[in-house]
């Protein structure tokens, strides 16, 4: 995560921070496997060394230096100073924000960096977190928290893979994504980066990162670099505290925070971004334990870690960095430091601390080898400029056709009192803020680093969704306020929520309610005496239980981006709403933070989701298998039933031999593999503590990743273990766990035992 303004960090007593990050290379936590402090080094390429060696020191320090292209004084000062890297932080874009603006800057960044005698090229990064959010024209997704309520790895490697198009047309090379942070409090202000608030949900969507890299890093032209962010526990901090304090125990760090970016490492993620946060007092940037020895030693990792925007600068806890500060971040295992403004300071500073053996000349070359490693893997020395085949792909249709799938499948159906989905005729209010308001459904990081307000970039918002998708069949009526609104109406669609903010202005410690604005437009259309439809925009859980009761029906969009008509599809039954709640969503914002598992009791669980086709219930003692006809399901209103067909693929329903069955759904197939999901309900009349569900598997299929649950899988069979938190379900209550796997898509038929 990078930005553009800098902000002011508390001051703390430098000595004894910086001591307490020298200490961190060695004092481990009792009872925990120790580790060995020995560093990985980058796989030796031959072309890396051969020019390594020719490396002097200030080609090295250059290297490792990552400057905002805003804070350049002169362009020329890329080959006067060596500079490895350029970044674009939030907002910081060309003069003319087009596509072929951005490549344009790009390409001649480019030659000048490649003007040095020893011709090295420059990598450079931008935070595309939600798509190629920099850039005007650029399709923008839906952020992590909606991706992960679709619990679809593949719908998300799609989109890092149509990421990666826009990126490279644009010249970039780099992409500061996925984060991969496990949230744990809805008051921080980052929430919505997160997949999820359990580990599973963020390790399964490491999928993005195929999408990013490609098979191979740099094996095709729209390959760029992926960042797994921010290592480690930013999620963890107390009370939500952006670039607080994590003050967990090591056991909780690895159980919760570390799942997600060892399978980042597994996946050959090509850097790893630090995280502002500190852990039990000790700044991340600093941190060598974390990041040499667990990392870089015990994960294997051999790509590049790179700091976050100025990161360095909050080790002591004072304003500005230091020649000790510079040494302890480097010497902690910090390759690449993204400076981003004061770059001739810190390479001098740099070079001093090397001069004086503070820093080892071993620890600059291992940066250097994992730095250049990586250009030569991009394919940098050999096409140093902007692939313009690619340009055309930024907005592209198909890819905003990807992004209102991806907005379909991320919509959470939290209450449905028998009014969704809405009819193509009649008469609709359409109010609230977010309702014809691109800015707003599209949250912070969008054109600017906080986001804004209107039509900051183009694309459909949901009021002009809802128009498209009813045609001349339905009349809509529009006022932000709810104005107008009588009895004359079928029905009302307040669209409201929350306004774009990003890191540190988005914390929340004094409450999660929704505003004064909000509440009175929904109050104003309920006072007309029709159902009343609230669609709630926002980057995370609302603290909505006092209100809630008097709406008829509720749906969690969280922030959608461009494509709004992906709303209106889930509205009006085009597509049958399969999102699921990636967080626990409160009954009090007293109850923050509150997680899946910890006994309080939520408005909704993690995993919530309503559908228009119920889920499928049956009583009889035996396995069935149901390709098509009729089912039957608890809706929305949990004393009503309806009856519904589906397709051949959607179901396979078995009965169960000790209180639960388990429900299977293919959520999405392709050539050569598809993702499922399986719901597990208890039917029985007393509670469950945990539940085992086994099948067969058709011959040659394959799962290769699994969330929400254990596997144990041989060549024919197929068994997963729930995972404690979605494990202990009440009377009619369900749990649920999802997979990828190759072959052809199947519902086998499916048995469940309950503990």
């Amino acid at each position: 995560m990078t930005r553009t303004p800098s902000r002011p960090v508390a001051v703390a007593v430098t000595t004894a921070v910086l001591a307490a990050v020298a200490l961190s290379a060695t004092v481990l936590v009792p009872h925990l496997r120790p580790v060995a402090t020995a560093q990985v080094a980058a796989q030796a390429d031959p072309r890396v060394e051969q020019l390594l060696a020719r490396m002097s020191l200030d080609d090295k320090v250059g290297q490792m230096t990552q400057v905002d292209r805003g804070a350049l004084d002169s362009p020329q000062d890329l080959a006067t100073y060596r500079i490895g890297s350029l970044l674009s932080g939030g907002g910081s874009a060309p003069a003319t924000n087009t596509a072929q603006g951005w490549a344009d800057m790009y390409d001649n960044f480019q030659r000048t960096a490649m003007s040095t005698p020893l011709g090295i090229p420059l990598i450079y990064g931008v935070d595309a977190v939600h798509g190629h959010n920099n850039v005007r024209g650029a399709t923008m997704f839906p952020h992590n928290i909606g991706l992960g309520a679709t619990r679809d790895p593949e719908l998300v490697r799609r989109i890092g893979e149509a990421t990666a198009k826009e990126v490279a047309g644009t010249g970039i090379d780099w992409n500061f994504a996925p984060c991969l942070c496990v949230a744990r409090d809805d008051r921080w202000g980052r929430t919505y980066e997160s997949f999820g608030e359990v580990p599973e949900i963020p390790t399964a969507m490491t999928t993005y990162i195929d999408g990013l890299q490609g098979t191979t890093l740099g094996g095709t032209n729209s390959s760029v670099l992926a960042t797994a962010k921010h290592y480690i526990g930013d999620g963890g901090t107390s009370g939500g505290d952006d670039q607080g304090n994590a003050q967990i125990s090591e056991q909780e760090l690895r159980s919760v925070h570390l799942p997600p970016f060892k399978a980042a490492v597994d996946r050959k993620v090509g850097s790893v971004m630090i995280s502002y946060s500190s852990w039990n007092g000790v700044k991340a940037h600093g941190h060598r334990y974390l990041i040499t020895d667990v990392l870089k030693t015990e994960l294997g990792f051999t790509g590049l870690v790179v700091s976050d925007w100025a990161g360095i600068d909050q080790i002591d806890g004072a304003l500005g960095f230091t020649g000790a500060e510079v040494a302890a971040s480097v010497n902690a295992g910090i390759d690449m430091v993204m400076v981003p403004h004061d770059y001739r300071k810190f390479i001098s500073l740099l070079k001093a601390e090397v001069q004086a053996g503070r820093v080892p000349m071993t620890r600059i070359d291992d940066a250097n080898r994992r730095i250049l490693t990586k250009k030569f893997e991009l394919g940098l020395f050999e096409r140093p400029l902007t692939d313009r085949s690619l340009t055309g792909t930024v907005g592209s249709a198909a890819h905003r056709d990807l992004a209102r799938q991806a907005v379909r499948q991320s919509q959470v159906l939290l209450r449905n009192d028998r009014v969704l989905p809405l009819a193509k005729t009649g008469k609709y209010f359409v109010a609230g803020k977010s309702a014809d308001n691109i800015g707003y459904q599209s949250g912070g990081w969008t054109i600017s680093w906080q986001g804004g307000s209107g039509n900051v970039t183009p694309g459909t918002t949901i009021l002009q969704g809802i128009r498209e998708t009813v045609g001349s069949g339905a009349a809509i009526t529009h006022d932000r306020y709810g104005a107008g609104v009588d009895g004359s109406y079928t029905a009302a669609i307040a669209v409201v929520g929350e306004t774009p903010y990003a890191e540190g202005e988005g914390d929340r410690p004094y409450g999660l309610g929704l505003d004064r604005e909000d509440l009175e437009t929904i109050n104003r259309l309920r006072s007309a005496g029709i159902p009343v439809v609230v669609v709630l925009v926002s980057g995370r859980p609302m603290d909505i239980a006092n209100q809630v009761g008097d709406w008829n029906a509720l749906l969690a969009s969280w922030l959608p981006g461009t494509e709004g008509r992906g709303v209106a599809d889930v509205l009006f039954g085009d597509y049958n709403p399969t999102g699921t709640l990636p967080v626990t969503w409160m009954n009090s914002g007293s109850q923050q933070p509150i997680n899946a598992g910890d006994g309080k009791a939520a408005l909704y669980p993690l995993g919530h989701g309503l559908s228009y086709a119920p889920r499928t219930t049956t009583t009889t003692p035996t396995s069935t298998t149901t390709p098509t006809s009729t089912t039957t399901t608890t809706t929305a209103t949990p004393t009503s039933t309806t009856t519904t067909t589906t397709t051949p693929t959607s179901t396979t329903t078995t009965q169960p031999s000790a209180g639960c069955v388990a429900t299977t759904r293919i959520a999405s197939s392709w050539q050569g593999g598809f993702q499922a999901e399986v719901t597990v309900t208890n039917r029985g009349a007393a509670g469950i503590n945990g539940w085992t569900v086994t099948w067969t598997k058709p011959s040659g299929q394959m799962i290769n990743s699994l969330w929400n649950g254990r596997l144990t899988q041989t060549a024919t069979s197929a068994s997963v273990d729930d995972v404690g938190w979605n494990g202990t379900l009440g009377a009619g209550a369900s749990g649920s766990f999802g997979y990828v796997a190759s072959g052809a898509a199947s519902t086998p038929e499916l048995t469940c035992r309950s503990r």
